[in-house]
Protein backbone atom coordinates (compact mmCIF):
# COMPACT_ATOMS: atom_id res chain seq x y z
CA UNK A 1 0.00 0.00 0.00
CA UNK A 2 1.77 3.37 -1.05
CA UNK A 3 2.11 5.85 1.35
CA UNK A 4 1.49 9.81 0.13
CA UNK A 5 2.20 12.63 1.94
CA UNK A 6 1.19 15.97 1.01
CA UNK A 7 2.87 19.25 2.35
CA UNK A 8 1.10 22.25 2.24
CA UNK A 9 1.45 26.17 3.75
CA UNK A 10 -2.14 25.72 5.08
CA UNK A 11 -5.36 23.44 5.17
CA UNK A 12 -9.14 23.51 5.44
CA UNK A 13 -11.08 24.28 7.69
CA UNK A 14 -9.00 27.04 8.51
CA UNK A 15 -7.95 28.46 5.25
CA UNK A 16 -10.57 27.21 1.83
CA UNK A 17 -8.53 29.02 -0.90
CA UNK A 18 -8.00 26.48 -3.92
CA UNK A 19 -4.71 24.85 -3.28
CA UNK A 20 -5.79 24.10 0.24
CA UNK A 21 -9.23 22.84 -0.89
CA UNK A 22 -7.63 20.96 -3.53
CA UNK A 23 -5.06 19.25 -1.11
CA UNK A 24 -7.92 17.77 0.65
CA UNK A 25 -9.64 16.21 -1.78
CA UNK A 26 -6.84 14.83 -3.49
CA UNK A 27 -5.53 12.94 -0.06
CA UNK A 28 -9.33 11.61 0.26
CA UNK A 29 -9.77 10.84 -2.96
CA UNK A 30 -5.98 8.55 -3.09
CA UNK A 31 -7.29 7.37 0.60
CA UNK A 32 -10.33 5.54 -0.96
CA UNK A 33 -8.44 4.09 -3.90
CA UNK A 34 -6.48 2.41 -1.19
CA UNK A 35 -3.38 4.85 -0.68
CA UNK A 36 -2.50 5.55 3.09
CA UNK A 37 -2.27 9.08 2.57
CA UNK A 38 -1.22 11.93 5.07
CA UNK A 39 -0.84 16.08 5.49
CA UNK A 40 1.72 18.41 7.04
CA UNK A 41 0.52 21.72 6.98
CA UNK A 42 1.50 24.89 8.90
CA UNK A 43 -1.70 26.67 11.17
CA UNK A 44 -1.50 30.39 11.69
CA UNK A 45 -2.38 30.86 15.86
CA UNK A 46 -0.82 32.11 18.61
CA UNK A 47 1.56 29.77 20.86
CA UNK A 48 3.68 27.03 19.13
CA UNK A 49 2.56 23.36 18.95
CA UNK A 50 1.40 20.45 17.22
CA UNK A 51 -1.97 18.34 16.49
CA UNK A 52 -2.33 15.07 15.06
CA UNK A 53 -6.09 13.80 14.13
CA UNK A 54 -7.37 10.79 11.18
CA UNK A 55 -10.23 12.77 9.70
CA UNK A 56 -13.24 10.59 8.59
CA UNK A 57 -11.72 9.60 5.15
CA UNK A 58 -9.10 8.16 6.98
CA UNK A 59 -6.33 11.08 5.60
CA UNK A 60 -3.82 11.54 8.69
CA UNK A 61 -3.43 15.42 9.49
CA UNK A 62 -0.55 16.96 10.66
CA UNK A 63 -0.93 20.44 12.08
CA UNK A 64 2.07 23.09 13.13
CA UNK A 65 1.70 26.39 14.63
CA UNK A 66 4.57 28.50 15.92
CA UNK A 67 2.56 31.85 16.12
CA UNK A 68 0.80 33.88 14.00
CA UNK A 69 1.91 33.97 10.58
CA UNK A 70 2.59 37.78 9.50
CA UNK A 71 3.71 38.64 5.75
CA UNK A 72 7.26 38.67 7.28
CA UNK A 73 7.60 35.37 8.75
CA UNK A 74 5.81 34.17 5.92
CA UNK A 75 8.82 34.95 3.83
CA UNK A 76 11.81 34.83 6.46
CA UNK A 77 10.33 30.91 7.72
CA UNK A 78 11.43 29.84 4.12
CA UNK A 79 15.18 30.25 5.68
CA UNK A 80 14.25 28.12 8.81
CA UNK A 81 12.01 27.89 11.68
CA UNK A 82 13.38 24.73 13.88
CA UNK A 83 10.06 23.97 15.43
CA UNK A 84 8.71 23.39 12.30
CA UNK A 85 11.57 21.18 11.00
CA UNK A 86 11.92 18.75 14.12
CA UNK A 87 7.80 18.24 13.64
CA UNK A 88 8.25 17.51 9.93
CA UNK A 89 11.26 15.51 10.88
CA UNK A 90 9.20 13.40 13.67
CA UNK A 91 5.84 13.54 11.01
CA UNK A 92 8.52 11.73 8.24
CA UNK A 93 9.40 9.00 10.78
CA UNK A 94 6.10 8.39 11.84
CA UNK A 95 4.51 8.30 8.81
CA UNK A 96 7.17 6.57 6.54
CA UNK A 97 5.89 8.34 3.33
CA UNK A 98 7.07 6.46 -0.15
CA UNK A 99 6.43 9.91 -2.10
CA UNK A 100 6.03 13.20 -1.03
CA UNK A 101 4.03 15.50 -3.10
CA UNK A 102 4.78 19.16 -2.19
CA UNK A 103 1.53 21.63 -3.03
CA UNK A 104 2.65 24.63 -1.07
CA UNK A 105 5.99 25.46 0.45
CA UNK A 106 4.97 29.10 1.50
CA UNK A 107 5.92 29.82 5.01
CA UNK A 108 7.26 26.61 5.52
CA UNK A 109 11.52 26.12 5.83
CA UNK A 110 13.34 24.98 2.75
CA UNK A 111 15.26 22.24 4.86
CA UNK A 112 12.00 20.18 5.01
CA UNK A 113 13.83 18.92 1.67
CA UNK A 114 17.24 18.26 3.28
CA UNK A 115 15.27 15.50 5.67
CA UNK A 116 13.22 13.73 2.76
CA UNK A 117 16.82 13.40 0.80
CA UNK A 118 18.40 11.77 3.67
CA UNK A 119 15.68 9.34 3.53
CA UNK A 120 15.96 9.26 -0.45
CA UNK A 121 12.15 9.63 -0.68
CA UNK A 122 11.38 10.73 -4.34
CA UNK A 123 9.91 14.28 -4.61
CA UNK A 124 6.37 15.99 -6.64
CA UNK A 125 6.18 19.56 -6.57
CA UNK A 126 2.65 21.16 -7.95
CA UNK A 127 2.80 24.33 -9.71
CA UNK A 128 -0.22 26.33 -8.28
CA UNK A 129 1.40 29.48 -8.50
CA UNK A 130 4.53 31.48 -9.38
CA UNK A 131 6.47 31.33 -5.50
CA UNK A 132 8.73 29.36 -6.87
CA UNK A 133 9.99 32.67 -8.78
CA UNK A 134 8.10 35.25 -7.16
CA UNK A 135 7.91 35.59 -3.38
CA UNK A 136 4.36 37.61 -3.64
CA UNK A 137 3.27 34.56 -5.45
CA UNK A 138 1.06 36.11 -8.23
CA UNK A 139 3.78 38.45 -10.27
CA UNK A 140 1.53 41.42 -9.24
CA UNK A 141 3.59 44.81 -7.97
CA UNK A 142 2.96 45.86 -4.57
CA UNK A 143 4.24 49.17 -5.54
CA UNK A 144 2.10 50.01 -8.67
CA UNK A 145 -0.39 46.92 -9.72
CA UNK A 146 0.93 45.72 -12.68
CA UNK A 147 1.89 42.71 -14.03
CA UNK A 148 5.71 41.45 -13.29
CA UNK A 149 7.65 39.28 -15.57
CA UNK A 150 9.48 38.34 -12.67
CA UNK A 151 12.86 39.48 -11.23
CA UNK A 152 14.84 42.03 -12.69
CA UNK A 153 18.27 42.14 -11.02
CA UNK A 154 15.74 41.38 -7.88
CA UNK A 155 15.29 45.39 -7.46
CA UNK A 156 11.61 44.79 -8.61
CA UNK A 157 11.35 41.87 -5.59
CA UNK A 158 12.55 44.31 -3.18
CA UNK A 159 10.36 47.58 -4.32
CA UNK A 160 7.74 44.82 -3.97
CA UNK A 161 8.75 43.98 -0.07
CA UNK A 162 8.99 47.92 0.93
CA UNK A 163 5.84 48.96 -0.66
CA UNK A 164 4.35 45.41 1.25
CA UNK A 165 5.53 47.09 4.44
CA UNK A 166 4.69 50.49 3.81
CA UNK A 167 8.73 51.81 3.43
CA UNK A 168 7.86 52.58 -0.49
CA UNK A 169 10.63 55.56 -0.31
CA UNK A 170 13.45 53.65 1.59
CA UNK A 171 15.68 53.24 -1.50
CA UNK A 172 18.29 52.95 0.70
CA UNK A 173 17.40 49.75 1.28
CA UNK A 174 16.77 47.98 -2.35
CA UNK A 175 20.50 46.86 -2.80
CA UNK A 176 20.43 44.64 0.43
CA UNK A 177 16.76 43.42 -0.08
CA UNK A 178 17.74 42.47 -3.54
CA UNK A 179 20.59 40.49 -2.27
CA UNK A 180 18.15 39.00 -0.42
CA UNK A 181 15.90 37.74 -2.85
CA UNK A 182 18.53 37.16 -4.89
CA UNK A 183 19.50 33.98 -2.55
CA UNK A 184 16.32 33.39 -1.91
CA UNK A 185 15.68 32.70 -5.43
CA UNK A 186 19.20 30.50 -5.56
CA UNK A 187 17.46 28.51 -2.38
CA UNK A 188 14.68 27.54 -4.21
CA UNK A 189 16.15 27.16 -7.55
CA UNK A 190 18.47 24.15 -5.87
CA UNK A 191 15.36 22.65 -4.43
CA UNK A 192 13.79 22.41 -7.60
CA UNK A 193 16.98 20.96 -9.83
CA UNK A 194 16.64 17.62 -6.62
CA UNK A 195 12.97 16.64 -7.34
CA UNK A 196 11.34 14.23 -9.70
CA UNK A 197 8.86 15.51 -11.10
CA UNK A 198 7.00 19.19 -11.27
CA UNK A 199 3.49 19.20 -12.29
CA UNK A 200 1.75 22.27 -14.08
CA UNK A 201 -2.19 22.83 -13.93
CA UNK A 202 -2.03 24.31 -17.72
CA UNK A 203 0.29 24.85 -20.48
CA UNK A 204 0.95 28.61 -19.59
CA UNK A 205 2.22 27.84 -16.62
CA UNK A 206 4.32 25.07 -17.80
CA UNK A 207 5.73 27.71 -20.11
CA UNK A 208 5.87 30.57 -18.07
CA UNK A 209 8.41 28.40 -15.34
CA UNK A 210 10.36 26.89 -18.46
CA UNK A 211 10.86 30.17 -19.74
CA UNK A 212 12.61 30.88 -16.26
CA UNK A 213 14.85 28.18 -15.95
CA UNK A 214 12.85 24.79 -14.89
CA UNK A 215 13.96 21.76 -16.25
CA UNK A 216 12.28 20.57 -19.14
CA UNK A 217 12.79 17.00 -18.72
CA UNK A 218 10.80 17.06 -15.30
CA UNK A 219 7.94 19.12 -16.08
CA UNK A 220 4.66 17.55 -17.16
CA UNK A 221 0.75 19.46 -17.70
CA UNK A 222 -2.13 17.70 -15.87
CA UNK A 223 -5.46 19.58 -14.97
CA UNK A 224 -7.12 19.68 -12.22
CA UNK A 225 -10.21 17.52 -11.59
CA UNK A 226 -13.52 18.52 -10.48
CA UNK A 227 -15.26 16.69 -7.81
CA UNK A 228 -18.45 15.04 -8.27
CA UNK A 229 -21.42 16.34 -7.49
CA UNK A 230 -25.10 16.26 -7.25
CA UNK A 231 -26.34 19.52 -8.82
CA UNK A 232 -30.05 20.73 -7.70
CA UNK A 233 -32.89 19.56 -10.16
CA UNK A 234 -33.55 22.45 -12.07
CA UNK A 235 -35.25 22.33 -15.68
CA UNK A 236 -34.68 24.50 -18.24
CA UNK A 237 -38.06 25.82 -18.75
CA UNK A 238 -37.45 26.75 -15.18
CA UNK A 239 -34.45 28.75 -16.28
CA UNK A 240 -35.92 30.02 -19.31
CA UNK A 241 -38.71 31.65 -16.99
CA UNK A 242 -36.23 33.89 -14.81
CA UNK A 243 -36.71 37.83 -15.97
CA UNK A 244 -33.38 38.90 -15.38
CA UNK A 245 -29.79 38.10 -15.73
CA UNK A 246 -27.49 36.94 -13.02
CA UNK A 247 -23.61 37.00 -13.28
CA UNK A 248 -21.44 35.33 -10.68
CA UNK A 249 -18.20 35.36 -9.19
CA UNK A 250 -16.53 33.27 -6.40
CA UNK A 251 -13.37 33.69 -4.99
CA UNK A 252 -11.50 36.05 -2.47
CA UNK A 253 -12.34 39.63 -2.29
CA UNK A 254 -9.10 40.87 -3.39
CA UNK A 255 -7.70 43.56 -5.83
CA UNK A 256 -6.09 41.34 -8.16
CA UNK A 257 -9.36 39.46 -8.83
CA UNK A 258 -10.21 42.45 -10.43
CA UNK A 259 -13.94 42.84 -8.95
CA UNK A 260 -13.89 46.26 -8.36
CA UNK A 261 -13.23 46.63 -12.35
CA UNK A 262 -16.29 44.40 -12.46
CA UNK A 263 -18.25 46.56 -10.07
CA UNK A 264 -17.50 49.46 -12.38
CA UNK A 265 -18.68 48.08 -15.06
CA UNK A 266 -21.36 46.17 -13.97
CA UNK A 267 -23.14 49.71 -12.62
CA UNK A 268 -23.25 50.85 -16.19
CA UNK A 269 -25.69 47.46 -17.95
CA UNK A 270 -28.91 48.63 -17.95
CA UNK A 271 -31.39 46.23 -18.15
CA UNK A 272 -32.55 43.53 -15.59
CA UNK A 273 -29.48 42.04 -13.88
CA UNK A 274 -27.80 40.96 -11.09
CA UNK A 275 -24.57 40.80 -9.94
CA UNK A 276 -23.31 38.20 -7.34
CA UNK A 277 -20.14 38.13 -5.37
CA UNK A 278 -19.54 35.25 -3.04
CA UNK A 279 -15.92 34.83 -1.25
CA UNK A 280 -14.11 35.51 2.10
CA UNK A 281 -13.75 39.42 2.54
CA UNK A 282 -9.79 39.07 3.32
CA UNK A 283 -9.28 42.85 2.86
CA UNK A 284 -11.80 44.51 4.97
CA UNK A 285 -10.72 48.27 3.15
CA UNK A 286 -11.37 46.52 -0.36
CA UNK A 287 -14.53 45.31 0.42
CA UNK A 288 -15.75 48.41 1.81
CA UNK A 289 -14.53 50.20 -1.62
CA UNK A 290 -16.98 47.55 -3.83
CA UNK A 291 -19.58 48.03 -1.61
CA UNK A 292 -19.34 52.20 -1.97
CA UNK A 293 -19.08 51.75 -6.12
CA UNK A 294 -21.68 49.06 -5.96
CA UNK A 295 -25.45 49.76 -6.91
CA UNK A 296 -28.67 47.85 -5.28
CA UNK A 297 -28.14 44.72 -7.90
CA UNK A 298 -25.08 43.83 -6.60
CA UNK A 299 -25.55 41.25 -3.72
CA UNK A 300 -22.43 40.55 -1.55
CA UNK A 301 -23.12 37.20 -0.20
CA UNK A 302 -20.31 36.21 2.11
CA UNK A 303 -18.54 33.10 2.59
CA UNK A 304 -20.29 30.01 1.04
CA UNK A 305 -19.26 26.23 1.79
CA UNK A 306 -19.35 23.88 -0.80
CA UNK A 307 -22.63 22.73 -1.36
CA UNK A 308 -23.73 26.43 -1.38
CA UNK A 309 -21.55 27.05 -4.22
CA UNK A 310 -23.04 24.64 -6.70
CA UNK A 311 -26.34 25.26 -5.49
CA UNK A 312 -25.98 29.84 -6.35
CA UNK A 313 -24.14 28.64 -9.29
CA UNK A 314 -27.04 26.65 -10.51
CA UNK A 315 -29.31 29.80 -10.17
CA UNK A 316 -26.52 32.18 -12.05
CA UNK A 317 -26.25 32.41 -15.67
CA UNK A 318 -22.97 33.24 -15.95
CA UNK A 319 -19.60 32.84 -14.20
CA UNK A 320 -17.43 35.65 -14.37
CA UNK A 321 -13.51 36.21 -13.96
CA UNK A 322 -12.46 39.34 -13.74
CA UNK A 323 -8.76 38.41 -12.66
CA UNK A 324 -5.57 41.03 -13.21
CA UNK A 325 -3.07 38.56 -12.47
CA UNK A 326 -2.29 35.40 -14.43
CA UNK A 327 -4.27 32.68 -12.71
CA UNK A 328 -2.61 29.98 -12.86
CA UNK A 329 -5.79 27.69 -13.75
CA UNK A 330 -9.32 28.94 -12.00
CA UNK A 331 -10.68 26.23 -10.47
CA UNK A 332 -13.80 28.42 -10.58
CA UNK A 333 -14.29 28.12 -14.52
CA UNK A 334 -14.27 24.34 -14.13
CA UNK A 335 -16.59 24.23 -11.82
CA UNK A 336 -19.00 26.43 -14.16
CA UNK A 337 -18.43 24.71 -17.09
CA UNK A 338 -19.37 21.31 -14.76
CA UNK A 339 -22.47 23.44 -14.03
CA UNK A 340 -23.44 24.55 -17.94
CA UNK A 341 -22.41 27.95 -17.09
CA UNK A 342 -20.48 29.99 -19.87
CA UNK A 343 -17.57 32.37 -18.12
CA UNK A 344 -16.60 35.39 -19.33
CA UNK A 345 -12.99 35.91 -18.55
CA UNK A 346 -10.27 37.81 -18.07
CA UNK A 347 -8.02 37.63 -21.72
CA UNK A 348 -4.90 36.81 -19.65
CA UNK A 349 -2.43 33.90 -18.33
CA UNK A 350 -3.94 30.52 -17.92
CA UNK A 351 -7.64 32.40 -18.17
CA UNK A 352 -7.48 32.69 -22.23
CA UNK A 353 -6.05 28.75 -22.19
CA UNK A 354 -9.70 27.51 -20.89
CA UNK A 355 -11.78 29.70 -22.06
CA UNK A 356 -12.91 29.04 -25.84
CA UNK A 357 -13.97 33.12 -27.07
CA UNK A 358 -17.22 33.09 -28.64
CA UNK A 359 -17.41 29.24 -27.89
CA UNK A 360 -18.08 28.27 -24.37
CA UNK A 361 -17.45 32.33 -22.95
CA UNK A 362 -16.04 35.45 -23.75
CA UNK A 363 -12.68 36.50 -23.46
CA UNK A 364 -11.96 40.45 -22.52
CA UNK A 365 -9.12 42.63 -21.86
CA UNK A 366 -8.02 42.15 -18.52
CA UNK A 367 -8.41 45.89 -16.49
CA UNK A 368 -10.86 47.04 -19.40
CA UNK A 369 -14.26 48.54 -17.89
CA UNK A 370 -15.74 49.89 -20.81
CA UNK A 371 -14.94 46.28 -22.67
CA UNK A 372 -16.57 44.40 -19.74
CA UNK A 373 -19.86 46.56 -19.55
CA UNK A 374 -20.26 46.08 -23.45
CA UNK A 375 -20.34 42.50 -22.75
CA UNK A 376 -22.15 41.94 -20.00
CA UNK A 377 -24.71 44.81 -21.67
CA UNK A 378 -24.84 42.19 -24.77
CA UNK A 379 -25.50 39.21 -22.81
CA UNK A 380 -28.58 40.93 -21.12
CA UNK A 381 -29.56 42.70 -24.51
CA UNK A 382 -29.28 39.02 -25.94
CA UNK A 383 -29.99 36.30 -23.60
CA UNK A 384 -30.13 33.61 -26.08
CA UNK A 385 -26.35 34.25 -26.66
CA UNK A 386 -26.04 32.19 -23.02
CA UNK A 387 -27.91 29.19 -24.36
CA UNK A 388 -25.28 29.12 -28.06
CA UNK A 389 -22.38 29.52 -25.51
CA UNK A 390 -23.89 26.71 -22.66
CA UNK A 391 -24.50 24.29 -25.64
CA UNK A 392 -20.66 24.52 -26.75
CA UNK A 393 -19.23 23.52 -23.02
CA UNK A 394 -16.95 20.95 -22.93
CA UNK A 395 -17.31 19.00 -19.25
CA UNK A 396 -13.86 19.65 -17.09
CA UNK A 397 -12.04 16.71 -16.07
CA UNK A 398 -13.33 14.38 -12.95
CA UNK A 399 -11.73 14.12 -10.11
CA UNK A 400 -11.77 10.34 -10.72
CA UNK A 401 -9.73 10.85 -13.95
CA UNK A 402 -7.46 13.71 -12.76
CA UNK A 403 -6.25 10.87 -9.57
CA UNK A 404 -5.92 8.26 -12.13
CA UNK A 405 -3.56 10.09 -14.27
CA UNK A 406 -1.33 10.88 -11.11
CA UNK A 407 -1.57 7.54 -10.11
CA UNK A 408 0.34 6.79 -13.40
CA UNK A 409 2.93 9.90 -12.85
CA UNK A 410 3.52 8.65 -8.92
CA UNK A 411 4.06 5.16 -10.05
CA UNK A 412 6.74 6.63 -12.69
CA UNK A 413 8.41 8.90 -10.55
CA UNK A 414 9.01 5.72 -7.98
CA UNK A 415 9.97 3.15 -10.32
CA UNK A 416 12.53 5.65 -11.71
CA UNK A 417 13.67 5.95 -8.34
CA UNK A 418 14.13 2.25 -7.69
CA UNK A 419 15.94 2.29 -10.93
CA UNK A 420 13.84 1.31 -13.82
CA UNK A 421 13.77 2.82 -16.86
CA UNK A 422 10.93 5.30 -17.08
CA UNK A 423 9.90 8.33 -19.30
CA UNK A 424 7.63 11.09 -18.65
CA UNK A 425 4.79 11.37 -21.10
CA UNK A 426 5.46 14.62 -23.59
CA UNK A 427 3.39 17.06 -23.60
CA UNK A 428 2.46 18.32 -27.60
Amino acid sequence: MTRVLFVVHQYPPEKLGGVELGTQLLARALASRGYQTAVFHRRSMSGRGVCKEVDSFGVQVFSIWDGEVTPKKRFFSNFGNSFIQKSFRESLREFKPALVHIRHLQSLPLALFEYIREQSIPVVVSLHDYWWVCANAQLLTNYNNMICNGPNYYLNCARCALARVGWSRAEIALPILAMLFAYRNHRLREVIKSVDLIIAPTKFVRDWHLDHGFPANKIVVLPHGVASVTLPNQTKAAIAEKDKVVFLYVGGITPQKGLHILIDAFVGVKGKSELWIAGDETDPSYATHLRQHADSRVLFLGRLDREQVWQTMMRADAVVVPSLWYEAYSNLISEAFAAGKPVLASQLGALAERVRNGVDGLLLPPGDVEAWRAAMQRVVDHPQLLAQLSSSIQKPWSIDAYVEQLELLYKLVLQSKQGQATSLPQES
